[in-house]
């Protein structure tokens, strides 16, 4: 599979109150790939990352990283990354 892909995208679905059925829908893809994209079990093409990107109005490296992205509540409050 190569390298593994983090994402946000279940904590941004979660936020906005989406799901998957209807991220999936607008975005082109079955449910499912949804729950594996969230589950780090698949590698979105670029593509599909732009899409899902475009559909919630984030720059497309707010959603997914080849590094592990810090909690978010370090993000907010200010910790430095040890």
């Amino acid at each position: 599979m190569g390298e593994q892909v983090h994402n946000r995208l279940a904590v941004v679905r979660a936020e906005r109150k989406v799901s998957r059925q209807v991220l999936a829908e607008t975005v082109g893809v079955h449910y499912q790939t949804i729950g594996y994209i969230e589950r780090g079990q698949y590698n979105p093409s670029l593509d599909l990352a732009l899409k899902i990107a475009r559909f919630f109005g984030l720059p497309v490296e707010a959603l997914f990283s080849l590094e592990p992205f810090r909690p978010l509540t370090d993000e907010v409050y200010g910790r430095k990354q040890q």
